[in-house]
């Protein structure tokens, strides 16, 4: 069973880029479902998460927040 991913960010936020790049190469290597939501779409989320993004979750656990390690979440979908 493939994991998902849900990455929360805004546009023009360089970091939460820099994060789906992360995202998108390991994607290439390990299939996973990815959602992308925008905060800005909804007040709660960006009071929950405004000076955090980008904020990683998979599988509803988060993960990471402002700086995405590659190894790291490659290890953490394929628990090595």
């Amino acid at each position: 069973m493939s994991s998902t991913v849900v990455l929360y960010g805004r546009p023009g936020c360089h970091l939460c880029d820099d994060a789906l790049a992360v995202v998108e190469r390991v994607r290439a290597r390990v299939p996973f479902a990815l959602e992308q939501v925008n905060i800005e779409s909804d007040d709660a989320l960006m009071v929950r998460y405004l000076e955090r993004i980008p904020v990683v979750m998979i599988d509803d656990r988060e993960m990471f927040e402002l700086f995405m390690d590659e190894r790291a979440f490659e290890a953490a979908l394929t628990g090595t």
